[in-house]
């Protein structure tokens, strides 16, 4: 784990495990993810390839603190209990999990009853992420969701009496949605949650259902880009009065409730990548790599089956474009980006004038050897970027 005898810079986010479960019920439209539709699964078939990949990584990374599991999808609530419980006794087994090791485990309202979350958590699951995505039956069939709002409550609260810990999801800036009807269904997804909220922006993505669609003239009604905007800039301010403040652009928590194995990613961890279509960083003997899998799960399956991993050739990713990947995720956070830790990656400090006319527009701050965008840089970070990139 060590360079030299210093630290390696991905200690700085610390070390988490991916596994990704493939499968859903049905496809949304607007989902661009690896999750795919299949009428059988043979649960005992993935659990030998995920133990397969388990036991690979680990001797790999001996001697790491892990920090957080995630289960994510695809749809991994329809996994069986006793596979989760399987994968994460091996875990267990495998590495030292740190003494509050976050396991998250994804679950959409259509695919939860009380058995199966009480499977998960005894298997050891102690967070859930839920897909709620709207609290509106409309809009729910629009989105291409199978639950229905009294659904969506009623599984929500199946996970609470199970887990201390449930987020849940809601995409917004929705066909026909207004500024107001956000503002109240935003107070109302408030008043239920525990501690911790994702809330993203609707956008179309090309190759999606939504994204066909949209390129034939379809999908009337979605709002323009000044009222996504305000939407936006109403989101951060009721969550942070609600005591859940944005920490990520999309992210919102009270204090200590953050999603830590997301924060590796935004810190630039080290994390493994399990599954079809999973993608990973890992440093070993002082090279970060870069790690990705074959999308289709029958692809991915045969591989482990035959050549004993389910990874594609790693790819070494070099300082300076580690130095470019912390930027773009670090400034994502609300604690922004530490810019000697980026100075050691590029090699070269980020631009005194640069910074400076930023700051100037207002759009970042710089204190305490941390730059940091303000709540008007927010929402152009893309453009705050470029300029440092430049």
């Amino acid at each position: 784990m060590f360079l030299g005898g210093l630290m390696e810079d991905w200690q700085h986010g610390g070390f988490g495990l991916y596994i990704h479960w493939p499968f859903c019920q049905s496809k949304c439209p607007y989902c661009d993810f690896n999750s795919h539709v299949s009428a059988q699964i043979d649960q005992h078939h993935w659990a030998r390839a995920y133990l397969s990949e388990i036991d690979r990584i680990a001797t790999e990374t001996e001697g790491r603190l892990l920090n957080s599991v995630f289960f994510g999808g695809g749809t991994p609530s329809l996994m069986e209990p006793a596979l989760v419980a399987a994968l994460l006794e091996r875990v267990a087994a495998r590495w030292t999990l740190s003494n509050d090791v976050e396991i998250t485990l994804e679950a959409n309202p259509g695919s939860v009853e009380a058995g199966r979350f009480r499977g998960f958590a005894q298997a050891g699951v102690n967070r859930i992420s839920m897909g709620i995505q709207a609290l509106n039956d409309t809009d729910l069939r629009r989105l291409g969701r199978l639950h229905s709002v009294a659904e969506a409550r009623a599984a929500y609260d199946t996970a609470r009496s199970q887990f201390a810990r449930v987020s849940f999801d809601l995409i917004y800036a929705r066909q026909d949605q207004t500024l107001a009807a956000w503002e109240a269904e935003l107070t109302e997804a408030l008043s239920m949650a525990v501690d911790h909220l994702s809330l993203y922006q609707l956008t179309i993505e090309p190759g999606t259902a939504f994204g066909t669609r949209h390129a034939a003239g379809g999908l009337k009604g979605l709002p323009d880009d000044d009222i996504s905007a305000d939407m936006y800039l109403i989101t951060q301010d009721i969550c942070a009065s609600h005591g859940m403040p944005g920490y990520e652009v999309s992210n919102h928590a009270s204090d200590g409730a953050q999603s830590r194995h997301n924060l590796i990613y935004w810190r630039q961890g080290d994390y493994a990548g399990i599954g079809p279509g999973a993608h990973g960083r890992l440093t070993l003997g002082g090279t970060r790599y870069a790690t990705q899998t074959p999308l289709a799960p029958q692809d991915w399956l045969a591989q482990v089956d035959q050549m004993g991993h389910g990874e594609a050739p790693r790819v070494a990713v070099p300082p300076a474009d580690q130095a470019v990947e912390y930027l773009m995720m670090c400034l994502r956070l609300r604690e922004g980006v530490d810019m000697v830790r980026y100075h050691a990656l590029a090699g070269t400090p980020l631009p005194d004038n640069t910074l400076a006319d930023l700051a100037a527009q207002g759009l970042i701050r710089v204190a305490d050897g941390r730059l940091a965008a303000t709540d008007q840089g927010r929402p152009v970070l893309n453009g705050i970027l470029r300029a440092l990139m430049s």
